[in-house]
Formats: C-alpha cells, sequence, structure tokens
C-alpha cells in the first residue's frame, strides 16, 4: 500500500498501522507490568508500609555497608593545615600569586602564604599530615583520602546544601534522610538517622543537614547531643509508671481504631509510627545516652576527661555517635562547628588562621581519631562506613591585611573508612599551591554517589517524584569513586 502524504508532504498514519502500533504498546505495558510483578524489573521506587516506615529493606545490590558516620567539619576546614601537603606553597610563602585571583570571596587577595603547621610523614603509607591533628595523623593507614572535591557554591549555607542535599537551594532531602527512606534502619527503638550538633551549636544551614526535604516528614533526622538530649521524653511529675502505661494502653486501642476507620491514609499511619517510635524512645534514648557506663580508660582515651570544656563536650558526642553505630542506627552525622562569623566557634579561618585552628584542632582530633579507633576495635567497622568532610577549602593566599584564607569550592579535601574502602590511599591531586583540582577532579555529587553506593544502593536509580520531576541526590550527576573502593 503506498504511503499516504498530507498538503504538507508529512506521511499520514494508516489505520492499518495504527491499531498494530497499538497493539505493540499493549504488549509492551503488560510485559512492563508482569516484569514488575515478578521483580524482574529495574525500579528506582522504594516500597515501604507507612504504618512501619523504619523497617529494614533491601538495596538494589549488595552492601558493603550497614551503617554511615559522618564527621562534619562546619565553617569550611583547610585543606592546605590538614592534609593536602604542598612543598611548593612553603617555598614560595609570601610571594605574590601570579596568575591567581585578584579578589576572592571577602575582598583582595594577598600573598602566598605557607601551610601555618608542620607536615610530618605519618604511619606505614607515610601520608604526610599536619601537626595540628597528629592524633588524626595516626589513622591514616585505614582511610582513603580525595584530594580534589569541587563544590558548587563558596557560601557557608549553600554550599553545606549542597554537600547534605546535593542542591544549592533549601526544600531538599539530605543524604541521611534518602539513606533511611530506602533503606530503613535494624532498630526499631531509636531513630533511623540521627544529627549530633556541635556543643557550641549548629551549623549555619542548620536543619537543612538532616532535613527531610520532601520526602515524608518521618525520615528527618532527629538531633539531640550527649549535653542536649531529647526533651520531654520523662513523664510529668505525679504521673505514675501503671497510669503511664494504662494511658498508651489505650491510646493504641484509639489510634488502631482510627485507622480501621480510615484504610489507605498513609499520612496518618506514618503519624501513629512516629508517636510509637517516640514512645519507645522514651526508654531507649535515655539509656543510649547515659555515658555513666563507660569505662574511665573509654572516656580518658577519648579527651571526654578534659579540661578543656568544649573538648570534653565534642568528646562525649563522639562516644554517642559510637553507641548509637553500635545499636543499629543507619545514618549518624557528628559536627564539629558552629554557625558564627569570625571563625570563632568553627573553621571559618578569615582573620587570623593560626590562633583560631590552635582551638579547632584541639577539640576535633582526640576525639575523632577515639571514635575512628573504637569503632576499629570493637570490629564496627566491619559494616561502618567514616566519612569526614567539610563544606569547602581555602585559598592558598592570606586574604590581603589579614592572617587567614579565604573561601576556595575549587579543590578541597574528604577522606572515608572503613567498610568497603581501601586503606592507606590518595586520590587525586590539586595543583602545585593546592588551589584548584586539575587530577581526578571531583564533585559532591560522586562523594555522595559513592557513600549510596556502599550502602548498596545505585544513586541513578534512588528517585523520588516531586513535582513532576524525578528527583535524587545526585541531580543528574555523579559517578562512583571506585578507584577508592574494594
Amino acid at each position: 500500500m503506498p504511503i499516504a502524504l498530507s498538503q504538507t508532504g508529512r506521511s499520514l498514519l494508516q489505520r492499518r498501522d495504527m491499531f498494530g502500533q497499538a497493539a505493540s504498546g499493549l504488549v509492551g505495558a503488560a510485559l512492563a507490568t508482569l516484569l514488575k510483578q515478578d521483580q524482574l524489573l529495574a525500579s528506582s521506587s522504594v516500597q515501604f508500609d507507612s504504618s512501619e516506615p523504619h523497617a529494614s529493606r533491601q538495596g538494589h545490590h549488595e552492601a558493603k555497608a550497614k551503617n554511615v558516620l559522618v564527621i562534619f567539619c562546619a565553617g569550611a576546614c583547610s585543606q592546605l593545615e590538614t592534609y593536602d601537603y604542598k612543598p611548593e606553597l612553603i617555598k614560595r610563602d609570601g610571594q605574590p600569586f601570579e596568575g591567581g585571583p585578584a579578589v576572592t570571596f571577602q575582598g583582595p587577595a594577598g600573598n602566598l602564604a605557607r601551610p601555618q603547621y608542620k607536615f610530618r610523614p605519618r604511619g606505614e603509607c607515610g601520608k604526610m599530615v599536619s601537626d595540628m591533628i597528629p592524633h588524626l595523623g595516626g589513622i591514616v593507614d585505614d582511610i582513603s583520602f580525595v584530594h580534589t572535591l569541587t563544590n558548587k557554591s563558596n557560601t557557608h549555607g549553600p554550599a553545606e546544601n549542597f554537600l547534605s542535599t546535593g542542591f544549592v537551594l533549601d526544600g531538599f532531602p539530605s543524604i541521611g534522610a534518602w539513606a533511611t527512606y530506602a533503606l530503613g534502619t535494624e532498630n526499631q527503638n531509636l531513630p533511623a538517622f540521627v544529627a549530633i550538633p556541635d556543643p557550641r551549636g549548629v551549623p549555619q544551614a542548620s536543619v537543612n543537614n538532616w532535613g527531610p526535604g520532601f520526602l515524608p516528614a518521618v525520615f528527618q533526622g532527629t538531633p539531640f547531643s550527649s549535653s542536649k538530649p531529647i526533651q520531654n521524653l520523662s513523664a510529668p511529675v505525679g504521673i505514675t509508671k501503671s497510669k503511664d502505661n494504662a494511658a498508651r494502653s489505650l491510646l493504641s486501642m484509639l489510634n488502631e481504631e482510627h485507622l480501621k476507620q480510615n484504610p489507605g491514609d498513609s499520612n496518618l499511619a506514618a503519624r501513629i509510627a512516629s508517636y510509637e517510635l517516640a514512645a519507645r524512645m522514651q526508654l531507649s534514648v535515655p539509656k543510649i545516652t547515659d555515658l555513666s557506663t563507660e569505662t574511665a580508660q573509654t572516656l580518658k582515651m577519648y579527651g571526654a576527661d578534659s579540661p578543656n570544656e568544649t573538648k570534653a563536650a565534642f568528646a562525649k558526642n563522639a562516644i554517642l555517635a559510637r553507641r548509637l553505630i553500635e545499636n543499629g542506627v543507619r545514618f549518624v552525622q557528628l559536627f564539629n562547628g558552629s554557625y558564627a562569623s569570625g571563625g570563632r566557634l568553627n573553621w571559618d579561618g578569615h582573620s587570623n588562621l593560626r590562633e583560631q585552628y590552635d582551638i579547632h584542632g584541639e577539640i576535633l582530633d582526640q576525639p575523632a581519631a577515639a571514635l575512628f579507633n573504637d569503632l576499629k576495635q570493637r570490629g564496627l567497622l566491619e559494616d561502618t562506613l567514616v566519612v569526614w568532610c567539610t563544606e569547602f577549602g581555602r585559598m592558598p593566599m592570606f586574604q590581603k591585611g589579614q592572617q587567614g584564607r579565604d573561601h576556595n569550592p575549587q579543590g578541597f579535601t574528604a577522606w572515608l573508612g572503613g567498610a568497603g574502602v581501601k586503606r592507606g590511599v590518595s586520590y587525586g591531586v590539586t595543583d602545585e599551591l593546592g588551589f584548584k583540582a586539575v587530577e581526578n577532579v571531583s564533585s559532591i555529587h560522586d562523594l555522595n554517589a559513592t557513600i549510596l553506593h556502599l550502602l548498596g544502593l545505585d544513586h541513578t536509580r534512588l528517585t523520588f517524584q516531586h513535582n513532576g520531576i524525578d528527583r535524587r541526590l545526585t541531580d543528574v550527576h555523579g559517578h562512583v569513586l571506585r578507584d577508592i573502593l574494594t
């Protein structure tokens, strides 16, 4: 049969062809339905019972890690004073940065400035690490460094958003929310996702770092610390245990009846599940935050007995992080540094970096290294991924008229250790001054894709439809950093 043409010269669909194509489409739809029913079709959607949102779920592939611990240094910890050793920067100390930016985030740039601490080879791998963090220098044989991370923003709040959510704007789910949405938890008496704020306060992006964004609210992280436990867990004065139990039994019965009258109401089911978890937390959280059961040796190892009150409080938070991981909490964020201008309470070293970092380094170093070593000696690193990160790095020159470094999102350092990670290796190289990533340039999307991969999740398939768009943590980007994985 000749092909019919319209007056414009374009081919028209014949009646027979139309029915043939429609039949093929129906066959394809039917096949897809059958494959999905038999779980033979790849699916990105997460299926969970809204009445048990934290029940353990399977990932896309075999996981190397069951839990994740993120140590987040807020304020942009300098790569040049910690892990990215640059002999050329020492050699050119005090010289102008030829070809470098004349103006940076806060104003005119000054001359190049050598690292403010001496670097030494550490461990059997010989990794050069700053004297500011000698305890963390002692774990280099067990971790992998990524020296070429980049961020889309050089402003703290949006950069923190990008690190935690994959987007610089507010309103997107944090990585901990994505992980618990996909996998649930192994412990039904504790939150699946816990954020431990620094003793000095919360980071600049605040709850965005552990928020659920457009995911169901039940996947928001629960913030509490060793010094600021969850509020209102104890029964009011005058309410006996028997009365409290009787009230809970009545409430449970009423909730069950209400749910029967509203079948399929996922919001109601999730709300009931949240309240039931809160009730169980009345018993579990006080127990897990009670550090009196820790030995004096453990407290000393972490530095929880330090006369430096901030260090001691951070050390207790680090012990709490270990206890949460030990009890099956899926995702734990441990923050070091809080929101404050001038770097007084965080790593934002603009004016007098050495003086500021002397303070912050002491608070971070011993507790964080003890936490890693404690996880290792208890056998928990076999199933736990530990990530140390910050939102961006610092410039190789001082700011003009200052003794500190400005913001630099073009090449900075993070490290990973534990489940599924190679030991004692470094990935990526910045230029000779530590200004910009030049070899194996990586992004925050790559880091987050790697974390999800170790949890058994394919970052390209973990999606949630919001406003008609299939959103994911890594947007449309991200590659797993396989060179640092076992």
